[in-house]
């Protein structure tokens, strides 16, 4: 099995290791629903299959810190990590309040968190800074699956090099595909389902296999695949054992 970052140093790389091999799941879900009723029902019918919850808390139209408290619950139960996809992007100063404070705070409840560096390396500084008090991996986002993103290839090795020389807080990236040599950083990659190409919004999909095998991500992250699936506990059971067997496979 290729598990690259099972002897990261990173605390939360270390809980997700344990996490993937223990439940044999490098699934992440992305749960993109707008009511706390829905999305709570999703998770209890999938929480045994993924190793990663993903998170948009903030399109939540009835939350209450009550659901985050009822999430964190779940994850320590069932054995996953909670990644709030807020993808922060502003000085340090203010993405230092907008994970403790506010409404949501993240900074209590949440594993992972991501960010974009276009405002610089102080959004990292700002974003530990906020999380103190317990451990939290910050993701940083590399490349999206998005269609014409503006992505430059330079801006992505930059956000490598500033990865690898920041890896007590950073724990890897959101990228396409695996972009470091450095075993200590995590892959996760987003736009992955059996069938899609494309949707009607310029989001792009690739297979479990594409991305596992031929782009060599760690964990795929699945979000309409399975929430938009009839049955989507059972979708959830098959993006697993895909993911799984394709891990084992390399």
């Amino acid at each position: 099995m290729r598990l690259s970052f099972s002897k990261s140093i990173h605390p939360v790389s270390q809980k997700l290791a344990d996490i993937v091999i223990r439940k044999k799941t490098n699934l992440a879900l992305s749960v993109d629903m707008t009511d706390s009723k829905s999305l709570l029902h999703l998770v209890e019918q999938t929480a045994d299959h993924i190793a990663v919850l993903k998170t948009h808390i903030d399109i939540i139209s009835d939350f209450t810190p009550k659901l985050t408290q009822i999430l964190r619950k779940l994850a320590d139960e069932a054995g996953f990590l909670i990644f709030e996809d807020r993808k922060f992007a502003d000085i340090g100063h203010t993405v230092c309040h907008q994970v403790k404070d506010g409404i949501y705070h993240i900074a209590q409840w949440a594993d992972i968190i991501n960010a974009h560096l276009l405002p610089g390396v102080g959004i990292i500084e700002g974003l530990k800074k906020g999380c103190q008090g317990r451990d939290i991996g910050l993701l940083l986002l590399a490349q999206m699956s998005s269609n014409r993103n503006l992505f430059s290839d330079a801006y992505t090795a930059k956000t490598v090099e500033i990865a690898e020389r920041n890896k007590d807080f950073i724990m890897g990236f959101i990228a396409q595909q695996k972009l470091s040599q450095d075993n200590d950083l995590v892959t996760m990659t987003p736009g992955v389902s059996f069938s899609s190409l494309e949707d009607d919004l310029g989001q792009n999909y690739h297979t479990p296999q594409y991305v596992i095998k031929e782009k060599k991500s760690d964990i795929i992250i699945v979000g309409r695949g399975i929430y938009g699936a009839q049955n989507p506990k059972q979708a959830a059971i098959e993006y697993q054992q895909q993911a799984w067997q394709f891990l084992n496979n390399i």
